[in-house]
């Protein structure tokens, strides 16, 4: 009886054999990704984000903003045309973790920054349909409210620097300044306005 009769008659070693394959086949399309500078390498111009835009970035984590709002431009005319250039590997060296998906109840956010000015986003966060009337998200009116921790903000910008995010000296110790009385408004509307800038997009 050959491998595959077996197979087909026992469930045991079909499962087996469909992880093996499936392993190989992840294993030879993922490694090379390792190595590739194109996905391990940021982009020209890319910064770490800011002591403010990091705050910014795990508000926007908490408030679950990732479930309706996507942050990857596909490669399609339909998409480019409507949101700016396609995303590319090296824009996301520096998110952990990275806030792709593919859920857009609201619109892609990954070129959002400087196509609205920060009053835009400040009347948006607190009541959407103050700016944009057919708007089903909600409001956010205590982030205006929640002033940041800063020794945490610090905390975690030493943990990213192990992880290989260039942040200097001198970034640490200037962020205690940078986030001294700001809210969480101010936070993520600092976030919203570093996304998808450093590569040259169509406004």
């Amino acid at each position: 009886m050959s491998l595959q009769q077996k197979a087909e008659k026992n469930v045991a070693i079909l499962i087996v054999l469909i992880v093996l394959v499936v392993s190989v086949g992840g294993l030879v399309q993922i490694t090379p990704l390792f190595f590739q500078s194109s996905t391990t390498e940021p982009v020209a111009g890319l910064k770490p984000y800011t002591a403010l835009a990091l705050v910014g970035r795990d508000v926007y984590i908490r408030e679950g903003c990732f479930t309706c709002h996507s942050q990857m431009v596909r490669p399609f005319r339909s998409e480019t045309e409507r949101y700016g250039h396609y995303s590319v590997a090296g824009e996301f060296v520096y998110d952990r973790p990275f806030q792709w998906g593919s859920k857009r109840t609201g619109p892609d956010l990954a070129r959002v920054g400087g196509r609205y000015s920060d009053d835009w986003h400040r009347v948006h966060m607190n009541n959407p349909r103050d700016v944009v009337p057919e708007s089903i998200m909600p409001g956010y009116p205590w982030l205006e409210e929640n002033l940041i921790d800063v020794n945490s903000t610090i905390r975690k910008m030493l943990a990213l620097r192990t992880l290989g995010h260039p942040y200097s000296d001198e970034d640490i110790q200037n962020a205690q300044a940078a986030v001294a009385n700001k809210t969480e408004l101010d936070a993520i509307v600092a976030y919203l306005q570093s996304l998808g800038t450093s590569i040259k997009t169509r406004r």
